[in-house]
């Protein structure tokens, strides 16, 4: 026998599959060759390989990589939706948006997402890039109030428009109805065109909830506006009821586009269905009693510097379109106005809202395409808090119903920005925003928002300790003497419900580094300082 063979023994099994199943005789011993392990060559001087690199690994389609079957696995995260980088610990591609992780993949329940991280470590660039990606698939993206701005030269860019609001740069009418009022009247005729009893009453159905919300998200918006300036007080019922009571006055007189002057005007006169709602029995003094709070924040909204002005009671100057992304750019507005502020975003979500309202139905009836849009509100805090009940009336103010194909991203930096409301109910009801949320991704937080942040979403000790780690300042680079690049800057963790969150870094392409750019007017006032340097020193 050589060195290089031995003999190969036959278990119990082997000899009973031969002699009974076969009816053979156990064959003899054959020759065994040595083979290399998985590693190599055992022994000194074999050659066996202490580490072995792992294979290369590349990311495709279907259609791409279908040569290679069955070579390929399936991946580790979702490949539906925008991408938005890499996977931190996979590499993998990290495709998600709340459009398509809804309609799609239906990975959600609806298509909205809450956006939680401290500033300046990208939560608008992570939203920039949804907008971008979603413009591509089909959506048109509305920025419903932009501050600082972040999203402006991203719309232009997309082809959009641009609405500024704020004193001296644009008004927005919060009174103005008549674009409701004209597809109100589309709708009208297009109930006498068709001889369909079926198709009339489903026409006649469309035109009365669009008229009813309409009145629903202006009224609500007024008295938004009336607390804010009130400097956060409520409205009390009868007031509510006599605001809404005014505005069917107003929509019945047929005036085309009414203003806050035509509703205080229109109290003051103080017509019998006003009284009757107002409870005076029949005492004009104890009417104008009733009132007088009411009368006095609403001659606020027009004159008054606390809401800028005239700039919710004035004609809108520049009307916004339902076919192409819009921004409503509110940089003007200084950061002292809080108010101002709170009151700019209230009225840009609810004309947006009550646009894409418009835009529903209509699709809804066949009279204008199917549009689907995605929705970004910033700064969300700014509002909620400018009052009790604003919780209640952003609720009213943006309420969509899912299947007209909306999405919604809601953008914030912390749970104190919503635990710090006025009022338990308005807190449990902001957490609530978080609860009901399809997805919520979270960047760079501090320890103390780990037991705020459990309450309403379940985030893992592992998962915390990386939000946690991410939010740490950035280290100082010794040779330059400059900060370095922030832990947590683009990193974000994607939550769906109880599954194990999504880590993640945003990766931008060169071609969309310039819109994504927030702080582009330090490094402008930088390049102008280096020059004035220089010529100081020449």
């Amino acid at each position: 026998m050589s060195a290089t063979t031995k003999p190969r023994r036959r278990g119990p099994l082997a000899w009973f599959w031969y002699r009974v199943m076969l009816g053979q005789k156990t064959p003899k011993a054959g020759p065994t060759v040595l083979r290399p392990g998985p590693r190599g060559w055992r022994g000194p001087g074999a050659g066996e390989s202490v580490l072995v690199e792992p294979a290369a690994e590349w990311r495709g389609t279907t259609v791409q990589v279908c040569g290679l079957y069955p070579f390929g696995v399936g991946a580790g995260t979702p490949v539906i939706g925008v991408p938005l980088g890499r996977h931190l610990l996979s590499g993998a591609t990290v495709c998600a948006d709340p459009i398509s992780w809804f309609q799609r993949a239906r990975l959600i329940r609806n298509p909205s997402m809450f956006v939680l991280g401290l500033p300046g470590l990208g939560k608008s660039t992570l939203v920039r890039r949804i907008l971008i990606g979603l413009a591509g698939y089909g959506s048109i993206p509305l920025v419903l109030g932009d501050i600082r701005p972040d999203y402006v030269d991203l719309i232009e860019e997309l082809g959009g428009d641009v609405i500024p609001l704020g004193p001296g740069r644009g008004s927005l009418n919060v009174m103005d109805n008549s674009e409701v009022v004209e597809a109100a009247g589309r709708l009208r005729r297009a109930e006498e065109a068709t001889e369909d009893p079926a198709e009339k009453a489903r026409l006649v159905k469309l035109r009365e909830q669009l008229l009813a919300d309409s009145k629903g998200r202006r009224a609500a918006l007024i008295e938004a506006l009336v607390t804010i300036q009130r400097a956060g007080k409520p409205l009390e019922d009868r007031e509510d009821s006599i605001i809404s009571e005014a505005l069917d006055m107003l929509d019945e007189s047929g005036i085309d586009a009414p203003v806050i002057s035509d509703l205080l005007e229109l109290i003051r006169k103080a017509p019998d269905r006003l009284r009757e709602v107002a409870l005076d029995r029949g005492d004009m003094g104890r009417y104008q009693q009733i009132t007088e709070l009411l009368e006095v924040a609403l001659s606020g909204l027009i004159r008054s510097s606390r809401l800028g002005s005239g700039v919710f009671s004035r004609p809108t100057s520049r009307p916004m379109r339902r076919d192409r992304p819009v921004v409503f750019d509110l940089s003007g507005i200084q950061q002292s106005q809080d108010a101002l502020r709170a009151a700019a975003l209230l009225a840009s979500w609810s004309t947006g809202f009550g646009q894409v309202a418009i835009a529903s139905t209509l699709a809804e009836a066949g009279l204008e395409p199917r549009r689907h849009y995605i929705i970004a509100m910033d700064e969300i805090h700014q509002a909620l808090r400018s009052g009790p009940g604003m919780v209640e009336r952003y609720d009213q103010i943006t309420r969509l119903n899912r299947g007209w194909g909306v999405g919604q991203m809601m953008i914030t930096h912390t749970m104190k920005d919503l635990d710090s409301l006025v009022t338990e109910e308005d807190r449990m009801k902001a957490r609530g925003l978080v609860e009901r949320s399809g997805m919520v991704v979270l960047g760079g937080l501090p320890a103390a928002e780990m037991p705020l942040l459990s309450k309403v979403v379940r985030v893992s000790q592992a998962e915390q300790g990386l939000l946690m780690k991410w939010q740490e300042p950035a280290a100082w680079d010794p040779e330059t003497g400059a900060e370095a690049t922030p832990p947590g800057l683009g990193n974000f963790l994607i939550k769906v419900g109880s599954r194990p969150g999504i880590p993640f870094q945003v990766q931008l392409t060169n071609r969309e580094r310039h819109v994504h750019d927030t702080n582009r007017l330090w490094k402008e006032q930088s390049r102008i300082g280096t020059l004035e340097d220089q010529e100081a020193l020449s």
